[in-house]
């Protein structure tokens, strides 16, 4: 009966419209309330538990912070700064979308966000250059990704928050895998570039060296707010929370000395932040509820007592997992995906034995897949919208089918040498 109740919960979520927070609270207390007895009151109490964590209050921080990023036009400075290093390598500015999109990500934390910003800077730039416009949205797509995997990083922090893992080192965690991913697409981009040499348009002229040294420095307000973030959390000088906060005063400054913002965008950024925290926020309420009625029926132990019982290897566990987040990131956002899985991916990838840490990387760059994956596939319609349906959805998922498999060759790699996620962590904050 619960596998029925979960099933139609999650099929009436799917393909009805439902907003998938709704969805999943009334499939938890169906739950609850048909295999449990009752037991409402718990789920309460899960949910203001969680709710009034302290370390919780960094997530609609770490959103605010992104949209002052957004209106700033901060990343319209970054792309100027960046794209004179790639303007003769093959691929030319394809390259820069990867190189900005890891440098943007490293400040916005999310990924929409990530790939929206680079690409209204962008894809005009790029169409007007006679670049191949469906490879021009797939690598802004899949740039964007990064911005959920390299700190500060709004699913790693959700992962944490709710598994009661360190923050501090999954965004640790995330920078190498983040980096590595990067490199990959670069790779990529050359490989097609030299395959098909008019993928990037007329070559531009080169740069002097000086001139892009001196670019290159112009930006530097974007590694101070990087510090300002991240090495007073590494320093053991502030909590998320607090470098969530700091980051926002540093943005904001940032913003209105060095970048477009006024007062009137950062009110419509407090607008918009508080508007997608309340979108996530009702989306924990119902994975909070749904966690809870599976927990207190017994579901994950017997799950974990099953696949036990059956003698199945970490490494078939992670085959199961990774199918999972396969079929449904083609339904479902990263966030919610994430928040509505963990509850039951979690213990099963403890009882396998895999780092806990080195797990949120993992189903991280999983929802990055589903990022790409039609018909949801958010990055990709963000950036078709962005063109004004130059670029069809179908082109573009196809342009992004190479990223989208060298997401997965990155799971296989970090399986194969997981150091790659835990080193960092294990070096700077103790085993």
């Amino acid at each position: 009966m619960v596998w029925g109740l979960l099933l139609a919960g999650l099929a009436l979520t799917a393909f009805t419209g439902l907003p998938i927070g709704i969805g999943l609270a009334l499939t938890g207390l169906a739950v609850l309330r048909f295999c449990a007895g009752g037991g409402e009151d718990l789920a309460v109490n899960a949910v203001w538990n969680v709710f009034t964590d302290f370390t919780l209050s960094a997530v609609p921080i770490f959103i605010f912070m992104g949209e002052i990023l957004l209106v700033s036009g901060v990343s319209s400075r970054i792309y100027a700064a960046i794209s004179p290093f790639f303007r003769n390598v093959p691929g030319g500015l394809l390259h820069t979308n990867i190189a900005v999109c890891t440098v943007f990500g490293a400040v916005s934390g999310a990924s929409t966000s990530t790939a929206a910003a680079v690409g209204s800077v962008a894809y005009p730039e790029l169409r007007d250059r006679g670049y191949s416009r469906p490879h021009v949205v797939a690598t802004l797509a899949a740039g964007g990704t990064l911005g959920l995997l390299i700190p500060p990083s709004l699913a790693l922090l959700l992962y944490g928050a709710t598994q009661g893992v360190s923050i501090g080192r999954l965004f640790l965690a995330g920078v190498l895998p983040g980096l590595m991913l990067a490199l990959m697409f670069m790779a990529m981009i050359l490989f097609q570039a030299l395959r098909r040499p008019g993928l990037a348009g007329s070559p531009a002229a080169p740069v002097p060296l000086g001139r892009k040294l001196r670019g290159l420095l112009g930006i530097w307000p974007v590694g101070f707010l990087v510090f300002a973030v991240m090495g007073t959390l590494y320093m053991g000088l502030a909590t998320p929370t607090e470098a969530a906060g700091l980051g926002v005063a540093v943005a904001a400054i940032t913003g209105f000395a060095w970048g477009e913002l006024t007062w009137r965008k950062l009110l419509g950024a407090f607008r918009t932040a508080t508007r997608v925290f309340a979108a996530i926020a009702l989306i924990m309420l119902g994975a909070l509820v749904l966690s809870q009625s599976l927990t207190i029926i017994g579901l994950p132990q017997q799950l974990v007592g099953t696949v036990t019982e059956m003698g199945l290897s970490p490494y078939a566990v992670l085959a199961v997992v990774m199918l999972i987040y396969l079929v449904l990131g083609c339904f479902f956002d990263g966030i919610s995906l994430m928040l509505m899985t963990i509850p039951i991916v979690f213990p099963l990838m403890m009882s396998a034995g895999f780092d806990p840490v080195w797990t949120g990387v993992v189903i991280t760059i999983l929802i990055e897949v589903g990022m790409l994956t039609p018909p949801v596939g958010m990055n990709l319609f963000v950036l078709t919208g962005i063109t004004g349906r130059q670029v069809s959805l179908p082109q573009a998922a196809a342009a992004a089918f190479p990223y989208w498999l060298l997401m997965l060759l990155a799971i296989l790699i970090l399986t194969a040498v997981p150091q790659i996620a835990t080193w960092l962590p294990g070096r700077v904050m103790g085993a």
